[in-house]
This record gives C-alpha cells, sequence and structure tokens, in this order.
C-alpha cells in the first residue's frame, strides 16, 4: 500500500515541479490561455489524448462497462465520430485563432450569444471538474485499502488540481500532457492481458457476467435499449464536436496543418485507449462482481489487484494523469471564458497582461471550489453519486447549448445571429429542464431516469438544432462582412 502511495506522490511531485519551472515561462495573459501558439505536433497529439481520456473514461466509463458490458462502448464511440468532423473543420479554427468558442460565437451571432454560451459551459465544465475530484478520491481510497476514504482522498485531489493548474496555465499543463498521454497510453496496453488472464478469460466472463454484457444494446439499457445506447452516443458526439478544451489546443498549435494532422493521430490514441479501458473494466467485473465494490472503481482495482505491482503502478498512475489532466484542462476553459468572454467584453478591456494572469487564477480557484462543493454537498448528505450520471448531465448541456451553434457557425453561411442565440439559449434551458426540473415538479413522468424513457439528449438537441434552423430561415442573411470572418473568399 505505501509502495503505491510513494510512487503516485513522487510522480506528482515531479509534474509539479515541471509546472513551477514552466511558470517562469509565462510572459503574458496569450501564454497563460493558449501556450503562445507555439504548440509542436508531439505535444498537440498527447495533450489532445490526455485531455479527452479523463475520468468520464477510467471511472465513468468503467460504471457503464460494469453494468453494460461491451454495449458500453456505444459511449466513447460517439467521440470517435466527433473527431472525424473535428478533423475537417480544425485547420480552420487555428487559422481564426482566438481563445473560446465565444469569440466564434460572437463573429457569427453577436455578443450575447458569447454571453449565454460562456455560462452553459461555465456550467458544464464545472460538472466535468467535479467528478475528477471524486475520482481522485476513488485513487486514493483504492491506493490505500480504503484508510483514506473517498472523501478525504477527493479532497486532496482537488487541492491539488486546482493548485496544479493555477500556477501557469495553458503552457504547463500542454507539456505535463505529454508524459501524461504517453503513460496513458502505454499503461492501459500493458496492462490489459494481465487483467484478461487474471479474470479467467472470456469463457470465465461469459460463466460469471449477465448474457447482456455481450450484446450489442445491453438489457442494462431498459426498456428502450437501442435507444438509450444512442442516447449516450450521441451526447458524446455532440460534446466533443463542439468542446471547448480541445478548441484552445488548436488555437495554440503553431500553423493550422499541425492541428490537422494532430487531430488525425488524436484519433487513432483515443481509440484505442478507450476500448482498452473498457475491455479492463469488463474483466474487471469478472473478478469483483457481486462483492459491493462501487463499479466507477474497476479499473483501479484492476490495477491493485489483478497485474503484477509494476504494471499496477503504471496503470494507477496513469488514471492519476487522467484526472489531473483533464481536471486541469477543465478549470482553465471556463476561467478563461470569465476573463475573454464576461470581464473582457462586458466590462474591462483594457486591463495590464500579468493583471489579467493574476486574475484568471484567481477565477480558476473560484471555479475549483465550486466544482468541489457540487461533490462534497451529497458526499455529506449521503447521496449515491454516479459519475457516469454527472458526465451525461455535463455532455447533455454543452452539446445542445453550444455544438449546433458553434457548427453551424463554421458550417452553415445561412445561420442567423437570431437563430444562434435562440439555440443556446433553448438548448441550456431544455437541458436543465429535462435533468433538473421535471424529475422534481412532474416525477411520474420519469421512467428509468428519463423523462417518459426517452434520454434527455434528444427532445433537448431536437429544441436548439430546430430553433437555429427555423429561426435563421425566418430571419435576413447575414451580412457578407460577417460571412467573410470564417468563410474567406466569400
Amino acid at each position: 500500500m505505501i509502495f503505491f502511495l510513494i510512487i503516485i506522490l513522487v510522480y506528482n511531485l515531479i509534474l509539479l515541479g515541471l509546472n513551477v519551472y514552466r511558470t517562469g515561462k509565462v510572459k503574458s495573459h496569450d501564454d497563460f490561455m493558449v501556450a503562445g501558439r507555439s504548440l509542436p505536433i508531439r505535444v498537440m497529439v498527447f495533450t489532445l489524448i490526455a485531455t479527452w481520456i479523463g475520468s468520464g473514461t477510467f471511472i465513468a466509463g468503467a460504471e457503464y462497462a460494469h453494468n453494460a458490458g461491451f454495449s458500453s462502448l456505444w459511449l466513447p464511440a460517439g467521440a470517435w465520430a466527433g473527431i472525424l468532423v473535428i478533423f475537417f473543420l480544425s485547420a480552420k479554427i487555428r487559422t481564426f485563432g482566438q481563445y473560446t468558442v465565444g469569440d466564434i460565437l460572437e463573429a457569427r451571432y453577436g455578443r450575447f450569444a458569447r454571453l449565454f454560451g460562456a455560462l452553459a459551459i461555465i456550467i458544464a465544465y464545472t460538472t466535468i471538474v467535479s467528478y475528477q475530484f471524486r475520482a481522485g478520491g476513488y485513487i486514493l481510497n483504492v491506493v490505500t485499502e480504503g484508510q483514506i476514504s473517498v472523501a478525504w482522498g477527493q479532497a486532496v485531489s482537488a487541492v491539488f488540481i486546482i493548485a496544479f493548474t493555477a500556477l501557469a496555465g495553458m503552457i504547463s499543463v500542454a507539456y505535463t500532457d505529454l508524459p501524461n498521454g504517453i503513460l496513458i497510453v502505454a499503461a492501459c496496453l500493458i496492462a490489459t492481458p494481465f487483467v484478461i488472464i487474471s479474470a479467467g478469460g472470456l469463457a470465465n466472463a461469459h460463466a460469471v457476467l449477465p448474457e447482456g454484457h455481450f450484446q450489442v444494446f445491453s438489457e442494462d439499457f431498459g426498456a428502450r435499449p437501442a435507444l438509450k445506447a444512442f442516447g449516450y452516443f450521441l451526447a458524446t458526439l455532440m460534446l466533443l464536436m463542439g468542446e471547448q478544451s480541445m478548441y484552445q489546443k488548436f488555437y495554440s498549435a503553431k500553423s493550422p496543418s499541425d492541428a490537422r494532422v494532430a487531430v488525425s493521430l488524436w484519433i487513432v490514441g483515443t481509440i484505442v485507449v478507450e476500448v482498452v479501458v473498457v475491455v479492463i473494466a469488463i474483466f474487471a467485473a469478472v473478478r469483483f462482481w457481486d462483492q459491493g465494490y462501487d463499479a466507477g472503481s474497476m479499473v483501479l482495482l484492476a490495477a491493485r489487484y489483478m497485474v503484477p505491482a509494476p504494471v499496477g503502478v503504471l496503470l494507477l498512475a496513469a488514471a492519476w494523469a487522467v484526472l489531473l489532466s483533464t481536471g486541469a484542462n477543465f478549470l482553465l476553459s471556463p476561467s478563461t471564458n470569465i476573463m475573454r468572454d464576461l470581464l473582457q467584453k462586458f466590462c474591462r478591456q483594457d486591463m495590464p497582461e500579468m493583471r489579467q494572469v493574476r486574475l484568471q487564477k484567481l477565477f480558476i480557484v473560484i471555479l475549483g471550489f465550486c466544482a468541489f462543493a457540487m461533490i462534497f454537498i451529497p458526499t455529506v448528505l449521503g447521496k449515491p453519486i454516479s459519475v457516469l450520471r454527472y458526465a451525461y448531465f455535463a455532455y447533455t448541456m454543452y452539446g445542445v447549448a453550444i455544438t449546433p451553434a458553434l457548427i453551424a457557425a463554421l458550417a452553415w453561411k445561412r445561420a442567423t445571429r437570431e437563430g444562434g442565440l435562440a439555440s443556446v439559449i433553448s438548448g441550456a434551458t431544455a437541458a436543465l429542464l429535462f435533468e433538473f426540473v421535471i424529475p422534481v415538479v412532474w416525477p411520474a413522468s420519469m421512467q428509468e431516469g428519463d423523462f417518459f424513457g426517452i434520454p434527455s439528449i434528444f427532445p433537448s438537441l431536437i429544441i436548439s438544432a430546430g430553433s437555429l434552423v427555423v429561426v435563421s430561415l425566418l430571419t435576413p442573411k447575414p451580412d457578407e462582412k460577417t460571412i467573410s470572418r470564417l468563410f474567406p473568399g466569400t
């Protein structure tokens, strides 16, 4: 136990040391937000992998795999499809070369689209950060064999992630993602055969797990299994296509061509890691089936008990690297929204560079505290916490409030200011309505956790995309000046 804890502590100290060193490289707000637009391809690839492969994969994905088996691949498959779309847009995103997706929203739809978009992003990303802290609690709980509780572990993780992010912003986050990304890919690949052998192979998996674990649509999906599976697919797809943290990485690339090459390599690494994590979680479920363990801790239990100690250390370090990278990126990103989309646009535009850096660090701490409260309060109240449920809400909120308007801004010239604004507002409102309001005011309508058994991503997306299309077609076409910013040469 002590050996595992020491290794993770040493790894943290090394990353923290690199971060402190990189702090001296921050000479401007541009360095803090987008690394001075200087990231080479190798750094771009692994920071994209490390940012996307977060606790949504290692914890929520493991929880889903434990409950649904190989059908859980519907969740990450949405990201793979999303990356293909982003491949064709990445060069344009880098050419536009700003800081947040709010810059794109304002260029096409005006400053109020930017404002409401920023609010939706802050809500979604703070939720994502909250379950990174929860994942840290799981890791420290498993590593210490229960001597550190999940509640205390998530508090320790919160302090470290917040401090790590506030030190030097993107310039440190991206460069520490390079070793993190390599570690994540290597650890997952090395651990997989050991976990399969320890679980007794595929034959024993068939003997222990329910039959639904080996179906295209698991019985765990309820009365409408295909709809539920596609709901998870669609939520992940919509998040990935509009994911601001990824756009910030594209803004940080040296050139548009570098951004596009990085995306082509990113999809390979993402597919490999996410499939392997599902396999590890399923075979860990074979070993620990009906033993009372939290479904989200399957990969961590595999690292602790199903592989040789050196491999286990590698996999646990990868799990920690995952939550550290994702937590840092998703803290940095909404703090940039506050600075760029709210403060600079609506309050002060003439603030000195280093004062902007100091203020953004303060917002990182405030957002981190809010994220911790989102996971701490249910813990204190003794309410059940599902990382998968947290992830699904965050994906849905972002995917319906931001992505339809954002993709239309980049790919549909007919989208109008009124249509984009209607999409952002109606999408965010619908996500909050179906996830929080209806379950309270009309509980009889909820079936298996969804409104009449229909995942909230479907009605929310129809409302958002429908508002975009209908309002755009009913309002005058955008002028040539507006179009030319994102469609040069028109």
